[in-house]
């Protein structure tokens, strides 16, 4: 158990990347996320399934580094990942995934705007309400509010097949960048820019199987 357990610590470094040491739980949680998007591009359903390995591997990593937002998050991934994976394989269109069904982006703003004040608020304040379970400030609440927020909308839109999705990861990817970069977890920076490209390359691939 204690060899499991340090395994999952972020100083398990299992890999030097130039100057930057890659612990075992990082790297894990890059490769089944990248896999992840990837499938997700190409409207495979194998997409849920390596989803919640990043999933676990994340909320592990996001603790450790007290992004609790980020850790919350990994929850909520995983149960949609399971509703997502079993609305895929009852759909008869998983091989074609955009479908023609929209959503106001008046409803999507004004979810983003409420989510992303209501939620940073609540960080600003998790550590003295809950000093147990986060004994330290939460790191840029807001930005991690607007990740979070952005992040479950776009998680729903992809299991319902609807384009959007797409865009609004897009937004996540740009944010995540910064921000995981800014609290030195830069493989997952890097990975974001990878999640970037496959986000901005499987809007226009679903737009073009839409069309």
């Amino acid at each position: 158990m204690e060899v499991l357990k340090s395994w999952f610590d972020i100083n398990y470094i299992v890999l030097q990347v130039g100057e930057y040491p890659l612990s075992l739980i990082e790297l894990l949680g890059t490769i089944s996320g990248l896999v992840s998007v990837y499938l997700a591009t190409k409207g495979n359903i194998l997409t849920w399934a390596t989803g919640i390995l990043n999933e676990i591997a994340f909320f592990i990593l996001f603790y450790q580094v007290q992004l609790y937002s980020d850790m919350m998050l990994q929850v909520y991934f995983f149960v949609i990942s399971a509703y997502g994976w079993l609305y895929w394989n009852k759909s008869k269109n998983t091989k074609n995934p955009a479908v023609n069904q929209r959503i106001s982006w008046t409803v999507i703003g004004s979810v983003l705007v409420v989510g992303t004040v209501g939620l940073g608020l609540l960080k600003q304040q998790i550590h003295t309400l809950l000093p147990d379970l986060f004994p330290l400030p939460a790191q840029y609440p807001f930005a991690d509010a607007f990740t979070t927020t952005a992040s479950i909308m776009a998680t729903i839109l992809l299991a319902r097949k609807q384009i959007e999705n797409w865009i609004l990861w897009i937004g996540v990817d740009l944010i995540s960048i910064v921000l995981y970069f800014y609290r030195d977890i830069w493989f997952i920076s890097f990975e974001y820019v990878l999640f970037l490209i496959l986000a901005t390359y499987g809007f226009f691939s679903w737009k073009k199987k839409w069309a």
